[in-house]
């Protein structure tokens, strides 16, 4: 299911009414629409990602924390996620890097590496 625009009413009742759980990703135009909700679902376990840009950005659903740093409170799960989404999105844009290159080059090689030439008896 793809929604194209919402105003604010409709916004928030996607999160209230757990309307978003039927979607494998949300997309949101500005970052009070998305994250604000984003961060009070996902508590602990989430990782955001900007899309769009050349490097890959992703961010723990918490913020720096400053009130419990250095009072072994932390919790790293959230941190660990968004670090290991970081490093699935690298190896996925490796991956589609590696299918996008010339295909019959790859394919040729493989099949020719084990080509055994005839050999005509005179």
């Amino acid at each position: 299911m793809i929604v194209s625009s919402w105003d604010r009413i409709v916004q928030m009742l996607f999160f209230a009414r757990g309307s978003h759980e039927k979607f494998d990703a949300v997309l949101a135009m500005y970052h009070d629409q998305g994250l604000i909700p984003f961060k009070s679902l996902a508590i602990g376990e989430g990782t955001n990602f900007t899309a769009g840009l050349q490097v890959i950005r992703t961010s723990p659903d918490h913020g720096t924390a400053f009130d419990i740093a250095g009072k072994n409170m932390a919790d790293a799960s959230s941190f660990k996620a968004a670090i290991f989404a970081a490093v699935e999105i690298f190896d996925t844009r490796l991956e589609l890097a590696d299918q996008k290159k010339n295909p019959l080059r790859k394919i040729s090689s493989k099949v020719l590496a084990n080509v055994v030439d005839e050999k005509i008896d005179e």
